[in-house]
């Protein structure tokens, strides 16, 4: 080769170097396993979702969310859960205007927020009401489920491939753009597919496809799951295909017995394969993580009184099965046993993020907990526009607690390395909630005061607000041999040996203080009065805070 062709050959390196660079540094939002947690990766670094939820109708109008934009960044959010809408996207078919959705991703980059899209398609609450007009005038091309007498109900049929395939291809519209105007600046780090399926009235389509596949056997499919992982299959579907006898052939109602519980399994898989390809579609133009939420059970309802067949934990192997490009399944929590459902959710590896919870006082050491004892991906309370108050001043104080022990958490997720502490009932509590990390055994007792004043914040303690109903809970990090980080309010900690007859466990030191850009910025040393002379770590209730403890052991 010539001095020429050296020096171009160079010049092309030299050039086309940056650009390699940039394509990896675009690697778009993926979930990535650490021990048994899945985090959420965004720009290469692992990212907890502060987020809220909109109301349904919210970001329907650029100029309606103008106002919104500022309260949201105000409240410690990093990310908008936020709807789009097939009717709007696609008002005739095959011509679809994203001018909405354009400004909804300008507005959220200039308040330095992420943004999950909620795709309200053929599902939302179960019903099909965000479907484009074209869609619902043309109900023989786009059936719908029938009830017992034959009637249409307002849900599409999960049976239908025009019905699948019209929502798949408006799909794959929106997650092309969405590559196109943000592959680069990722404000947008994964995608809800639908909303809240679900069954109801009844526990299953009674039109004559639903029927007929009803009727016939159970998809090879699935049941080559259920062989496969039958030692771990979710309780309830174990049971009920246990006592049926264990078939690995035959009709629904042959495999897994006559009812209501039946005719959900059924309609789950439908549901899930539908769903999955929906997403499937999406994932073919831009490959980010993608989830479906459910609407939970009210205790003693039976399929078809309650949203049925939806992404439930009962049903998690089910959706699995027929699902495989749905990333995972999220719980939307408006019942108080937040601890039990949170739990169920946890499911076979199956990772948390919670996408809607009540809006409430409660928020914020639901958020500490979740991502303290679940390893969540993230927490979202909803129709966060409408936070004032109490709410709004004690989520911004607790999600200012999670933005500053990211980095630790998310270091320590997976690992057996953090716990999340929140009262298990709204009784008084009688005993101290036990607990185990790093080698010891913690004795949590909650302060909840039936009025709590505002205390005078600590420097690194985040002021909460004054209520008649003040919130405990928190976090613990085991950061090393012996040392804790504790992360809340309202916590009484004693610790104690794990084992007994080993020595007396006693606080070597507790300091207050806060992380900035995840580095410790220490603030009061609390080795008299605060710690009770060696006795316990408190956080009082009234402000979050943060303390680095050391332990030590004599007999």
């Amino acid at each position: 080769m010539g001095a020429g062709g050296l020096s171009l050959a160079v010049l092309l390196l030299f050039c086309c170097a940056p650009t390699v660079r940039a394509r990896r540094q675009a690697e778009p939002p993926h979930l990535r396993r650490q021990g048994t947690a899945t985090q959420l990766v965004v720009g290469g670094r692992p990212f907890l979702v502060r987020g809220g939820e909109l109301g349904n109708s919210s970001s329907s109008s650029l100029e309606y969310m103008r106002p919104v934009w500022p309260k949201l960044a105000a409240l410690k959010l990093n990310t908008v859960v936020i709807p789009v809408y097939w009717e709007l996207v696609e008002p005739a078919e095959g011509k679809f205007d994203f001018e909405l959705v354009d400004g909804l991703l300008a507005a959220a980059r200039q308040h330095g927020l992420k943004l999950v899209p909620l795709w309200f398609a053929t599902w939302k609450n179960s019903m099909s009401t965000y479907v484009p007009a074209w869609v619902k005038r043309d109900q023989k091309r786009f059936p719908r489920s029938q009830d017992r007498e034959g009637r249409g109900i307002e849900i599409l049929s999960a049976f239908s491939k025009e019905n699948v395939e019209a929502d798949a291809r408006a799909f794959a519209a929106l997650m092309r753009h969405l590559r196109e105007v943000d592959g680069r600046e990722q404000t947008v780090i994964m995608v809800q597919v639908e909303n809240e399926i679900g069954m109801i009235p009844d526990s299953r389509d009674r039109s004559p496809v639903a029927e007929k596949l009803f009727g016939g056997p159970v998809p090879s499919e699935l049941l080559s799951y259920l062989e496969k992982n039958k030692e771990t299959l979710t309780p309830e579907l174990r049971a009920a295909w246990g006592a049926a006898g264990w078939k690995t052939r035959g009709s629904w109602e042959e495999v897994f017995g006559r009812g209501p519980a039946t005719d959900e399994l059924f309609m789950a898989w439908h549901f899930a394969r539908f769903t999955d390809r929906v997403a499937a579609a999406g994932k073919a133009e831009y490959k980010l993580p993608m989830y479906v939420n459910a609407a939970l059970i009210r205790p003693g309802y039976q399929p078809g009184q309650y949203p049925s067949a939806g992404p439930l934990p009962h049903l998690l192997d089910v959706w699995r099965a027929g699902a495989p490009q749905i990333d995972f399944l999220s719980p939307d929590i408006y019942f108080p046993n937040f601890i039990e459902w949170a739990g169920k959710y946890r499911r076979s590896g199956n990772p948390l993020f919670i996408p809607e919870v009540q809006l409430g006082q409660l928020n914020a050491v639901q958020a500490l907990y979740a991502f303290g004892q679940h390893d969540a991906i993230g927490f979202s309370p909803f129709q966060i526009e409408s936070a004032t108050g109490p709410a709004a001043e004690l989520l911004t104080a607790g999600y200012d607690l999670v933005e500053q022990l990211t980095p630790l958490i998310a270091e320590h997720q997976g690992k057996g390395e953090t716990v999340g502490l929140l009262p298990e009932t709204n009784e008084p509590q009688r005993v101290p909630q036990r607990v185990r990390l790093g080698g010891y055994a913690l004795n949590v007792t909650y302060e909840r005061p039936s009025a709590a004043p505002i205390a005078q914040a600590n420097p690194g303690a985040a002021p909460a607000a004054q209520t008649g109903d003040a919130p405990a809970g928190g976090i613990v990090i085991s950061t090393g041999p012996d040392e804790f980080v504790v992360a809340g309010t309202g916590l009484v900690i004693v610790f104690e040996a794990d084992s007994p007859g080993d020595p007396t466990v006693g606080i070597l030191s507790a300091q207050e203080g806060k992380y900035v850009d995840g580095r410790w910025q220490p603030g009061r040393w609390l080795n008299g009065d605060q710690t009770h002379q060696g006795r316990h770590v408190r956080l009082p209730s009234g402000r979050f805070d943060i303390q680095r403890v050391k332990l030590y052991r004599y007999r």
